[in-house]
């Protein structure tokens, strides 16, 4: 799935429309409000950004996607109608991974997609987790369980991925709160207990591969 989020109608549509002609599946978003509620529901496998947004612009877009561990690593090329090095630079050094400036041609812009998808594969592709019927692809954020896609949010595939690097090893609460939340709460460990139930539930039969050590905290472990 790759996310496209412009404001333009006409550029919007027509960029869905080529992609989707060249077998890709393609969500268009106009604001940023709606690009960040589809993130909180499912990772794409890359985002074309549009720097210049009504509220929230995609220079502001892209470091948030930048400073959130789920989508550090998120293939990201910019869109703009700025055509100055100014904005290529400031894009680029903030971690866009590309840049088309407007207007661009269709197939330029489907080949750049094509190369990017090519090279981030290239980088990560080793990390994958395959432990019985539970599939984790880590640089495409998919989970499958027995076969099937399961869909989890930005802050359970965090939290799975994190318990599955540090297998065998238990993580307290207190550890989990402060890498994946970014900060305590307070001593309101129950966050981490309530997003561990649902992703234990989300895996099915797999969710035992999330083990409970009485008194300390989780780890990864077969069930």
């Amino acid at each position: 799935m790759i996310y496209l989020v412009e404001d333009e109608k006409s550029i919007r549509e027509l960029v869905i429309y080529t992609l989707q002609n060249t077998g890709f599946q393609v969500r268009g978003f106009s604001s940023s409000e709606e690009f960040w509620q589809a993130i909180d529901e499912k990772l794409p496998l890359l985002v074309l950004l549009d720097i210049m947004l009504p509220g929230e612009d995609g220079l502001e877009i892209l470091r948030k996607l930048r400073q959130t561990a789920a989508t550090k690593k998120l293939p990201v090329i910019m869109l703009t109608a700025k055509g100055t090095e100014h904005d290529k630079v400031v894009g680029l050094d903030m971690g866009a991974d590309d840049y088309l400036p407007k207007p661009f041609g269709m197939m330029e812009m489907v080949a750049r997609v094509k190369s990017l998808l090519r090279r981030t594969a290239s980088d990560t592709g080793k990390e994958l987790y395959e432990i019985d019927g539970l599939s984790v692809d880590i640089p495409r954020h998919i989970v499958m369980v027995d076969g099937a896609e399961v869909f989890l949010t930005i802050k359970e595939f965090d939290l799975l991925i994190y318990l599955l690097r540090n297998g065998g090893i238990v993580l307290t609460r207190d550890q989990l709160l402060g890498e994946i939340w970014g900060y305590d709460f307070d001593g309101e460990t129950r966050t981490v207990d309530v997003h561990i139930r649902t992703l234990r539930s989300k895996l099915g039969k797999h969710g035992s591969i999330i083990q409970t050590v009485r008194g300390l905290g989780y780890k990864a472990g077969k069930g």
